[in-house]
Parts: C-alpha cells; sequence; structure tokens
C-alpha cells in the first residue's frame, strides 16, 4: 500500500511563458500516512521509495505543498514517497542534494523561484547550475505575496503608503529572508516607486511577523499563507498583492498594478525538479502522478485553503518558464544589488 512519510534530513548533508502558465489541507503531520488502496499504474525504479526533498523547514507552506501532493503521487505510483526537509542557505542545500542525486526517479525536490531562478544572481557561490543541473517534471502551482502593515505605520493602502515612504525616507520593510522572492517584492517596488526603503531580513516569516504586530517593524513582504491569519483577524493591514491577479483569499485587496505601480508583478512559483538526465519513461510516470494529485479536488481544497495556487503543466513548460524568470530576476536583482551569504 503505497505511502508518505516524513524523515529528517541525514547529519551530514537547495516571459511568455511564465505569463502563460502562471495565467492558466493544512498540516499532515510527521507520522506516516496510508494512500489508498489502488493499483500502481507506474511505479519508478522498482517501486523503491521516492525521496522528496522539501528545501525549506518543516511546517510551512512548501512542506504542507509536498505532503499533500506527495500523498497522491504515493497512490498513483504505487510505492512510497518520502518527504525529506533539508534547509539552509534559500533553499541551496536541498537542492544541491538533488541536482547530485542518482537520475533514476529516486530522488525529487520542489524547486522555487528563489531556488531555480533567483539565487544565483544573489549568492556569491552556488555548488549547482539551475538551468543544467535539473530534469523539470512539473508544475505546482504559485504563492501570492502580500504587502502588509503593521499597527505602527499609519497608511491604508498603497498611495497613503507612498507618500509616508517619501516624507520617511529610509522606511523599514521586513521579508523572511535576504535573497527571497519577498526580497525581491520589495527590491522591485523600491525600485518603481523611486522609494528609499531599508531591507529588513529575517529568518523565516514567523519572526517578522511578530516584530510587525508588536509594532517594532512598520511593514512586511510576506507570503500570503503565514500572514493570512493576522489579515483576516484585523491584526494586519494587506495593502496590495505583487502578483498579476488578485488572491482568492483576499479579493478585495488590489495588486499592486491595480494600485498604480505599473509593470510590477511578482509571482511565486514552485515546481518539482529531478535531477538532470533522468530517462523520458521515468519522467514520463513522475509528470504523470504530478498532474493527476493536482487534478484531485481534496488535493487542490488543502492547498487553497493555505493561500496556495496549484497549477499543473508539463515537463517542457516548467522548463521554459525557469529560463525566462532566470534571466528577468538577473536583471531586477543586478538593479537593485541583492545580495545574500
Amino acid at each position: 500500500m503505497p505511502f508518505i512519510r516524513s524523515a529528517p534530513a541525514p547529519a551530514s548533508c537547495p516571459d511568455a511563458a511564465r505569463r502563460q502558465l502562471l495565467g492558466a489541507g493544512l498540516g499532515l503531520g510527521a507520522a506516516a500516512l496510508m494512500g489508498a488502496t489502488r493499483p500502481a499504474r507506474a511505479a519508478v525504479a522498482g517501486g523503491r521509495p521516492i525521496r522528496f526533498v522539501v528545501p525549506y523547514a518543516a511546517g510551512g507552506t512548501t512542506d504542507l505543498v509536498a505532503r499533500v501532493v506527495g500523498q497522491r503521487m504515493a497512490e498513483t505510483l504505487g510505492q512510497p514517497v518520502v518527504i525529506e526537509n533539508r534547509p539552509g542557505a534559500g533553499g541551496n542545500v536541498g537542492m544541491d542534494a538533488v541536482a547530485k542525486a542518482a537520475p533514476d526517479g529516486l530522488t525529487l525536490g520542489l524547486g522555487a523561484i528563489s531556488t531555480n531562478a533567483l539565487n544565483p544572481h544573489v549568492y556569491k557561490s552556488m555548488a549547482f547550475d539551475p538551468r543544467k543541473d535539473f530534469t523539470a517534471v512539473g508544475l505546482l502551482g504559485y504563492s501570492t505575496i502580500v504587502l502588509e502593515a503593521g499597527p505602527a505605520l499609519p497608511v491604508r493602502n498603497v498611495a497613503e503608503l507612498l507618500a509616508w515612504a517619501r516624507k520617511n525616507p529610509g522606511l523599514s520593510f521586513g521579508t523572511a529572508g535576504a535573497g527571497t522572492s519577498m526580497h525581491l517584492a520589495g527590491a522591485l517596488f523600491a525600485q518603481l516607486t523611486q522609494t528609499e526603503l531599508n531591507h529588513v531580513a529575517y529568518k523565516g516569516s514567523v519572526p517578522g511577523i511578530n516584530d510587525l504586530l508588536g509594532g517594532h517593524l512598520p511593514l512586511m513582504f510576506d507570503n500570503l499563507p503565514a500572514s493570512l491569519p493576522h489579515i483576516q483577524a484585523g491584526r494586519l493591514r494587506a495593502l496590495a498583492v505583487a502578483g498579476k491577479a488578485r488572491s482568492p483569499s483576499l479579493p478585495d485587496v488590489p495588486t499592486l498594478a491595480e494600485a498604480g505601480i505599473a509593470g510590477y508583478e511578482v509571482d511565486p512559483w514552485f515546481g518539482v525538479y529531478a535531477p538532470a538526465g533522468l530517462p523520458a519513461a521515468t519522467l514520463q510516470a513522475l509528470s504523470q502522478a504530478l498532474v493527476e494529485a493536482l487534478g484531485q479536488a481534496a488535493v487542490r481544497d488543502k492547498l487553497q485553503q493555505a493561500g496556495f495556487l496549484p497549477r499543473s503543466s508539463s515537463p517542457e513548460a516548467l522548463a521554459a518558464l525557469s529560463a525566462s524568470e532566470y534571466e528577468r530576476l538577473g536583471r531586477i536583482a543586478r538593479a537593485a544589488h541583492m545580495s545574500a551569504e
């Protein structure tokens, strides 16, 4: 019977195509999850366990996505899928483990806009090349970045924020870390509005949100799933979202483009990658299992409840998206002098 379980990381251990793709259950726990009984249709490598590397800490949005989708893939493939969290260096540690694994279909990685497009332009050194060291399996979907104000900042919308920022140069904004897509969102905001902002990098969303709630930080660019409960409870004010479309979770909150910042668009995307050189038949089996997982209503409902927008794609479409975003985000990162250790 297929199942998905968690495993700790070993002690010795990271524009056209984009627009076409992006236009187009909370917490399953660490215990073993048993999939529904049905015959395996396309087992990979003799049905041995598949390691699904999440290059971020357990408990976050990416961890949830991997567990929900991984369980369904296990059912389709008829073999175990083991979630392995390997955080570090903005996702680079986990994805480097994927890049160096054997291309037999038994190691997958949850790559993202950061690990597979942005990080090479931000980190001084990279142990892998996202353009050469992976086989794209398929898109998972995308998250929403929200621009939010805490109680210490007396603004109700983007126009008021810009007026305040111009009267108060050096206004601080927090993110979940240097080199993240949230950092990128803040850098692009400063570029397009010609405002002087001070970036405060936290180690994850939670510390930044706590400072925002406590009045120690005025502004934050954050992934919506982490901030959504506080916004819904009225403790934080959502000023705008960074993507090209409004979030179904916040239908009354405008996009930054709608708020008057022409050309603004940052949509964090996520996909499944395998090591380079994956055999075609194995790729086809994994791609089919991924598409089928994302097509399940129960899967989509759980992800959407967390503020994640599921979207599937072919391997070729994810590869094209990764390549186009590598070039686009490189231009933005260089102009903003973004860097991370």
